[in-house]
């Protein structure tokens, strides 16, 4: 089968054994790759009740068919795992080109098991593959570790967590190349409860294409529509995810103070126009990418990678902080140590809300105060998170089991217990429906709702409207899982849609489907997370979002007034899906599907 490369690396840390296995290409073909055959591989291989940090866990480490080959930005993989934050299906999407070069070292996938006596890394150099000592390694920064496995070594780049997964920390990141990460869900902890502190990977094979000459004109005609969409072409190459800022701000949902408020005063001075006038080095494009929404940053105490939109909003808005140069340094310590900059921004200003409402009176703050506005504590407490340091180490499990330890769960803005990101549901009906039923918990990158409500695209949607936003809403997640899966980037669904991916698959596989094929393949994969999560005890009860939003109007700005209407949207969504009224999929649908 044309764009996988056909083996699947299993490895073993208890026992210290290397095997290669041969792909199931019927299995690859029915769950694509990536995302999708990830989900498939982990749920057929551990009981999703185990905890997550112990060796009965799996780590799956897999690209798509479409990773390592011409198609746009086609280098992106997924890590597949159970998440230590949430209990739910983990799987982490990452960019850079490490995945790229798992292909290239011939391999679909490395699928980790069980747990090193000492700490390990592995060195994966095509066709020799090693299990090595990384005691000199442990402790080291993501920086330090990267420069060291790579030495003077061509053709590689290294997978790696720094001391927030050492210390399983449930908000650890795994980066690779140095500043790309696979942020959320806590996988990096899964990682560091394995004693594997990196992979090292080297090759340079290639991936076969079923039709190079026609998959050309397709990815030239893809890649015009990529460079002449609006989004795609210009916002995100000028000013990278932070072009963002100034938009949702004025939409009135730009969270803020930890979703106290939806309009930041001081939006402007953190926006990607003012990161790209005094910040900015260059853009830091991933494999294979024309739009180069990545960022070089560098300030007179560090440089590095970033900061995304995300990121600028969790440490700014989130926690009431205007100085852009204290963020872009939160985010470098986030990089370094291996944590998620929007869990750890949020889990910070949830800390500041409970500082406000008098729960942490006697807490040792150290002399940095966690009091919104204070641009210190965003780069102080980054750092004590990351190696659980005092209140730090309290902090490093998230703000759900922060806020539930000082007994206000509800000041913890999380659906199944991972932080919500950027844009407040209150003025976004479809993208908080898609919060609340994303099966890896408040992600807002399993069903982008932000293109039709605020960008609008591929039309422009009333993002205060509720009319056939289910609807919407299980299309955008559908396709985002056939997209994770195959192994190309979200932000290609501004320019591209369901028959454009169906055409780059089919070039680089062999196949004959259409736009409306691969939905249901992403349909497939969606319900099989679902079936995951159930199966972990993941109650029906979760499929919610935090009741500030549900019942707590918005008390100023262009979406004043408004609340999330969840109860309305829910039921609607279900039935569009298939499922029951608690949301458990009907043995009908899962008929239909192939499950």
């Amino acid at each position: 089968m044309f764009g996988y490369m056909g083996k699947l690396l299993r490895i073993n840390l208890t026992d210290s054994t290397v095997k290669v296995e041969d792909l199931d290409f019927e299995l690859a073909k029915k769950y694509v790759g990536g995302r999708g055959l990830g989900t498939k591989i982990l749920f057929d291989e551990i009981d999703p009740k185990i905890d997550a940090l112990s060796p009965e866990n799996k780590i799956i480490f897999i690209n798509g068919p479409l990773s390592g080959t011409p198609t746009p930005t086609g280098g992106r993989y997924m890590v597949v795992t159970k998440s230590p934050l949430s209990g739910t299906i983990a799987s982490s999407n990452s960019g850079g080109t490490w995945g790229a070069r798992l292909k290239y070292a011939g391999y679909d996938g490395v699928i980790v098991e069980g747990k090193a006596v000492s700490p390990v890394y592995i060195d994966i150099n095509e066709d020799l593959v090693e299990i090595k000592d990384a005691s000199h390694l442990w402790g080291k920064m993501v920086s330090e570790t990267t420069d060291i496995l790579v030495e003077n070594k061509k053709k590689t780049n290294v997978l790696a967590i720094g001391p927030g997964g050492e210390r399983l920390s449930k908000m650890a990141a795994i980066m690779n190349d140095k500043d790309r990460a696979a942020g959320r869900s806590g996988v990096g902890a899964v990682m560091g409860s394995k004693n594997l502190k990196a992979i090292v990977v080297s090759g340079n094979l290639k991936v076969s294409l079923f039709d190079d000459k026609q998959l050309k004109v397709t990815v030239k005609e893809s890649n015009l529509k990529i460079k002449e969409n609006p989004v795609t072409g210009e916002g995100l190459p000028t000013y990278g995810t932070a072009v963002l800022v100034n938009a949702i701000n004025a939409n009135g949902i730009f969270p803020t103070n930890n979703f106290q408020e939806g309009v930041f005063k001081d939006a402007e001075d953190i926006s990607g126009e003012t990161l790209a006038e005094k910040y900015l080095v260059r853009k830091d494009p991933c494999h294979r990418c024309l739009i180069g929404c990545g960022r070089y940053t560098k300030t007179d105490k560090v440089e590095g990678g970033g900061p995304e939109y995300e990121t600028v909003w969790a440490f700014g808005a989130d926690c009431g902080v205007k100085e852009l140069d204290k963020i872009i340094e939160a985010n470098y310590w986030c990089n370094q140590l291996g944590i998620d900059t929007i869990s750890v921004g949020a889990t910070i200003a949830a800390a500041m809300e409970l500082n406000q409402v008098g729960a942490l009176n006697d807490v040792d703050f150290e002399g940095v105060d966690l009091t919104f506005g204070n641009a210190e504590a965003i780069v102080y407490w980054t750092k004590k998170i990351g190696l659980r340091e005092g209140f730090g180490d309290k902090m490093a499990d998230g703000s759900y089991r922060l806020c539930e330890m000082y007994g206000r769960p509800e000041l913890s803005m999380t659906v199944k217990k991972l932080e919500l990101p950027a844009y407040d549901p209150r003025g976004v009906q479809g993208h908080g429906l898609n919060y609340a039923t994303s099966n890896r918990g408040g992600c807002h990158v399993r069903g982008y709702m932000i293109a039709p409500e605020i960008v609008g695209l591929p039309e422009k949607l009333d993002r205060l409207s509720l009319e056939n936003k289910p609807l919407w809403t299980k299309i955008f997640q559908d396709l985002t899982a056939f997209i994770d899966s195959i192994g190309l980037c979200l932000f290609t669904s501004f320019a591209l849609g369901a028959d454009d991916y169906a055409e780059l698959y089919n070039g680089v596989v062999g196949t004959n489907w259409t736009g409306e094929e691969i939905l249901k393949a992403g349909e497939r994969i969606y319900t099989l997370e679902k079936q995951f999560n159930i199966a972990a005890g993941i109650l029906p009860e979760e499929d919610t979002l935090p009741a500030r939003l549900l019942y707590e109007p918005m008390p100023s700005g262009p979406t004043k007034g408004h609340v999330h209407h969840l109860d309305k949207l829910l039921p609607e969504y279900y039935e569009l899906r298939g499922w029951d009224n608690k949301g458990v999929p009907t043995k009908e649908r899962l008929k239909d599907l192939g499950l």
